[in-house]
Formats: C-alpha cells, sequence, structure tokens
C-alpha cells in the first residue's frame, strides 16, 4: 500500500437526515434536523477516504449532483497525494458567475474532507499529526444555551450541570435574541453555575446593533467571557466588530460567515477579530482551513471549527494557533455521538485524540443506513 502510488477510482456522495430531540434556537436561526453528506473516496489501494460534512437540507441534492456530475470526472485518475492540485481543480466549479457559489464551496469542501482521511490512511498517519502535531489533546466547548420557551434560566442552570458532567469544559451561550441586558443575566447563570474555571463564550449570530453589543460586552465584562462571537449584523460587521473590540477590549469571534481566506484575511487586516472560526464544510474544506490557519498565525489570531467536531478536534489540535473545538450535547449533534462508533468521552474539559490514521473515526453503517436519506 503505498500513498505515492494511489489513485481516485470512485466517489460516493449519500445523504443523511434525522430529527433533532429538541429545537435548536438561536437569536436569528432555528434548526429541528440535522443533515449531512456521507462522502467516500475509493482507491486502487483498497482504501477508503470517509468523512462527512455540512448541515445544509435545502442544497443537498444539488450538492450532490455536483459531485457525481461535475466533479468526479475532474479528478477520477488523480493521485490521492495531490490534494492541493485536486483542490484547484474543484475550486473550478465556483467560477461560473451565476451559480450558486454555496453549493460549488460545499462539495469541494465534501471531496476535500474525504482526501484528508484516505491520506492519513495510506501513510497510517492521523491527520493531526500530518498537520503539525500541536498538541494531544483540545478543550472541549459546547455550542448551546439555546433560548427555551419556559424555565430559561432554570433550564441553563441544568444545561451547564449536564456539560460538566458530560465531562465539557465550557459553553458558547446563544446571545442576541433579547436585550442586552436580559442575556447578560443568562450569561451571569453559566458563569454562577459553571464556575471560574468554566469557560463562558456568547454568540449573537449577527443579530446586534454595535450599540447593543457594545452593552452586553460591558455588562459581561466581569464574566470574562473567553470570546463575543459575531456580535453584530452581517452588512457592515468588519468595522463594527473592530470597534467594539476595542471598545470593550473584550476578545471577538467570527468568519464562519466568510467564504474563503481572503474574507478570513480582511477580518484580520480590520482588526475585527482575536479569533477565527472558518467552516471548513462551508468555505471550501480543511486544505482552505488550513490556510486560514496560517494567515491567522500572522495577526497573532487563534483559530476554531464552526462546529463539526469530527474533524475540527484534528484541525485545531494540528495547528498551533487552535484555541478549542466546538462540540455539543449529543441531542444536538447526534452524528458525533451514534454515527461514530469508536467515540472517546471527554475527560475534564478535554478531548483526548485518537492514534488511529486519517480522521480516527470507525462508523456505525447501520446508523448510517437508518438515516440515510432515499
Amino acid at each position: 500500500m503505498s500513498l505515492l502510488d494511489a489513485r481516485i477510482i470512485k466517489i460516493e456522495a449519500i445523504p443523511l437526515r434525522t430529527p433533532l430531540a429538541k429545537t435548536a434556537a438561536g437569536s436569528t436561526l432555528k434548526l429541528t434536523h440535522r443533515s449531512a453528506i456521507f462522502t467516500r473516496i475509493h482507491t486502487d489501494q483498497g482504501v477508503i477516504g470517509e468523512c462527512y460534512n455540512g448541515n445544509d437540507d435545502d442544497l443537498q441534492a444539488d450538492i450532490i449532483k455536483m459531485i457525481h456530475d461535475e466533479l468526479t470526472p475532474l479528478i477520477k485518475g488523480h493521485k490521492v497525494s495531490a490534494i492541493d492540485q485536486i483542490w484547484a481543480l474543484t475550486r473550478r466549479a465556483t467560477i461560473p458567475f451565476l451559480r450558486d457559489r454555496r453549493v460549488s464551496l460545499r462539495a469541494q469542501a465534501c471531496i476535500d474532507s474525504a482526501l484528508q482521511d484516505a491520506i492519513g490512511k495510506l501513510s497510517g498517519l492521523p491527520v493531526h499529526v500530518l498537520w503539525g502535531a500541536a498538541r494531544e489533546t483540545i478543550p472541549a466547548v459546547a455550542l448551546g444555551g439555546y433560548y427555551r420557551d419556559k424555565d430559561e434560566i432554570e433550564g441553563l442552570a441544568d444545561e451547564v450541570r449536564e456539560l460538566k458532567d458530560f465531562g465539557i469544559g465550557g459553553l458558547k451561550l446563544k446571545a442576541g435574541g433579547l436585550t442586552p441586558k436580559e442575556d447578560a443575566k443568562r450569561a451571569e447563570i453559566v458563569r454562577k453555575v459553571g464556575g471560574d474555571d468554566f469557560i463562558v463564550a456568547a454568540d449573537a449570530n449577527q443579530n446586534w446593533s454595535r450599540q447593543e453589543a457594545i452593552e452586553f460586552a460591558r455588562l459581561t465584562f466581569d464574566l470574562k467571557l473567553a470570546w463575543f462571537e459575531e456580535p453584530c449584523r452581517w452588512d457592515n460587521d468588519r468595522r463594527e466588530m473592530s470597534i467594539v473590540r476595542a471598545v470593550t477590549g473584550v476578545p471577538i469571534s467570527a468568519g464562519q460567515s466568510e467564504l474563503s481566506r481572503y474574507g478570513c484575511r480582511d477580518l484580520m487586516i480590520g482588526n475585527s477579530v482575536d479569533i477565527c472560526n472558518f467552516d471548513a464544510s462551508w468555505g471550501g474544506g480543511p486544505s482552505e482551513w488550513r490556510r486560514v490557519a496560517a494567515l491567522a498565525s500572522c495577526f497573532d489570531v487563534k483559530v476554531m471549527q464552526h462546529l463539526e467536531a469530527h474533524i475540527g478536534i484534528s484541525m485545531c489540535a494540528g495547528v498551533t494557533n487552535g484555541l478549542s473545538a466546538e462540540v455539543t450535547l449529543p441531542w444536538r449533534d447526534p452524528f458525533f455521538y451514534k454515527l461514530i462508533a469508536n467515540q472517546r468521552p471527554f475527560k475534564g474539559g478535554l478531548y483526548h485524540l485518537s492514534d488511529q490514521p486519517g480522521w480516527g473515526w470507525d462508523y456505525d453503517l447501520d446508523y448510517l443506513q437508518s438515516v440515510r436519506v432515499s
């Protein structure tokens, strides 16, 4: 088995979808399902690179069609090791002006993610080791604190206790759906129940004005937020975030809404962020994420992967400026806990990385079939 000689012979793209146990409600979103595309890249060495990506119900069919009809003919027969060349070839799908570039970027990401796994398996090394092995453990911070219809404060306190019992070391709290004062009270509960060592962050999902974001940051300053994510509305957020950051001194995170390393570069040049949480599944794949991480190191900016812990854990552990892995409780991402058959527990707020090659996952094929979209 040789990485240098292995070539792509077949690509599968499988749609997955399952309902969440409850609605995940933020300031500008409501999620009722977990969906993804499970991509398999078959090689002539018998090794199969596998990964799942995304949460895009409305785009799923178009993404899969592009993978099968347009991208597979471009790269079939190419060497697996030529990952940058393959990335450049698949990038061509983003060029047509009238095309929805979200589709082509996500299709490219599916292929790039599965290729990372294939390269790891063919070389016998985990992705985080191939990327630099910056660490063997990574802090785990949960995306949560979604809005509830009732029992808001009591439910939030119970969620923090559940996270701590589960071994997760922090919570990124949904904000921006109430007034700054009301959301500040919710953050106070998280800090009180979590304790001084519990990581507390907030995510307004681009729903506040600059003035509201500054008010929230000032009200929560003594809580020592690890970061304040996407505090301002999208249309002028680079400038607005740079002002919030300068005025309040609270670390600002953004980047998941950017589609390329160039957009992330402009966030950094504009002094808008302390943390860049570019999304590999939305922006062309882990290869592009790694370029963002390299750019960020030039600006002393930390990096995270937006959700998708199954790749974010390895990517953040592979680079020196990786901050933490964004994880969830099982109800919010059933794929991470049910599709992955060899899942490892969180311990003391950390995730200990596997030494298995590639992304390090074995998949439960019965569960995969149960959530496959027919």
